[in-house]
């Protein structure tokens, strides 16, 4: 979609049709093809026809991550899939607005995604882009959500940053031909990102950044929804609170938070002891941050091995940061008696989790060839450096 039609799709004429569009496309289940047809009768240019249907289908898409909001507001595929869902966006946007700046410049806008929730949270916001199609739709959203906010098509590394209260960036990391790794490839490169952390700043990276990567005096987040982890979040030192972070969004709603002073075991030898009768594992965001011995501490545990993520303890805990297991009993690890011992207990649908061990689920689970009407977890991991088949149950 390019500028010209966007701007038609933003008036009159191009409301009506993307309404009649979102109707066909619901009409037809989601079939592209027939709600295809139904728009082409309303509409003989092939570029607004094509422009307000795909609207139509990405809002659809959107609302798993814009709730509500995407029924109003523009995407482009691209632009989408790379956007923060709402719930990630809100609490970082929270945690900006509570050491308040005046303002906050997003280079690199996007839709605006990130914008929405820095204005919705109170703060004033502008936004650059290099692409132009980009901006209009980040204007258009801000002003479908009635949000205020200034936009501009231009090369945020070339403005002056000292008239804004804070800054905040997400390097894109990716490029018609797939993912870039080299984070001088990045668009802002990572030279001009470590300058940004002179100043109040915040810089959104990929989960699986490399630690090596983050400078001195800044705070490291990872923040998970529903159990995924989504992004890491880098705080300059004039916004850091701690040196590690896990943030967890519970897929039931509410926020938990975990650092390093969370943990008695920072700079120790990790507690490593026996099997007890629970397990757990916990959240992505804690093993990226660093915090699993936080964990272990907060059930009353330790680890099952020193190099695996796996916490063991004698009770049942509930906690926002791990999720808990039942320890019904040890089966062997081989394949063969393992396959005998879950045939034994009449066990056909089984969930296998694994850490520390070089076995693909999936391939495993065919191999087994099971048949029976019990389902049950099994946990594949080592202890004292020692494959071991833990049978498990779900708290």
């Amino acid at each position: 979609m390019d500028l010209e039609t966007f701007t038609w799709l933003l008036g009159d004429d191009g409301q009506r049709l993307l309404e009649a569009a979102t109707h066909a496309y619901a009409d037809a289940d989601g079939d592209p093809v027939r709600s295809a047809a139904a728009v082409r009768r309303l509409e003989s240019d092939p570029d607004r026809a094509a422009a307000a249907l795909t609207q139509a289908q990405l809002r659809a898409r959107a609302v798993a991550k814009f709730d509500a909001d995407a029924t109003s507001m523009y995407f482009t595929p691209d632009a989408l899939e790379q956007a923060t869902r709402r719930r990630v966006a809100d609490h970082r946007a929270a945690r900006l607005a509570a050491a308040e700046p005046p303002s906050v410049l997003d280079l690199g806008c996007g839709i605006g995604g990130d914008l929405v929730a820095f204005a919705r949270a109170g703060l004033t916001v502008a936004g650059v882009d290099l692409d132009p199609v980009r901006v209009a739709i980040a204007q258009a959203n801000l002003a479908a959500l009635g949000l205020g906010g200034a936009v501009q098509a231009t090369d945020g590394t070339r403005l002056d940053l000292d008239g804004f209260g804070a800054v905040f960036a997400d390097p894109a990391r990716r490029r018609g031909r797939g993912r870039v790794f080299d984070a001088e490839g990045w668009t802002p490169p990572w030279t001009f990102v470590q300058g940004l952390f002179d100043r109040p700043s915040v810089v959104k990276l990929a989960p699986g950044i490399d630690h090596d990567l983050i400078p001195e005096g800044t705070e490291a987040e990872w923040v998970s929804e529903a159990g995924e982890v989504k992004e890491a979040v880098l705080w300059s030192s004039y916004l850091a609170i701690a040196r590690r972070r896990a943030t967890v969004l519970p897929a039931a709603g509410g926020l938990a938070t975990l650092t390093e002073a969370d943990d008695p075991w920072q700079g120790k030898d990790r507690p490593v002891r026996a099997l007890g009768d629970f397990l757990y594992e916990p959240d992505g965001a804690v093993i990226r941050a660093g915090l699993v011995t936080a964990v272990a501490a907060g059930v009353d545990g330790g680890l099952l091995d020193e190099h695996i993520a796996y916490v063991t303890a004698d009770g049942a805990f509930r906690s926002p940061f791990a999720r808990g297991y039942r320890v019904i009993e040890e089966l062997p690890y081989r394949e063969k008696p393992l396959r005998a011992a879950l045939r034994e207990r009449g066990i056909g649908r089984l969930t296998i989790k694994k850490r520390g061990v070089d076995v693909v689920p999936e391939q495993l689970r065919k191999r087994l060839a099971l048949h029976g009407e019990q389902e049950a977890t099994l946990v594949l991991t080592r202890i004292a450096g020692a494959g071991t088949a833990l049978l498990v149950q779900p708290l």
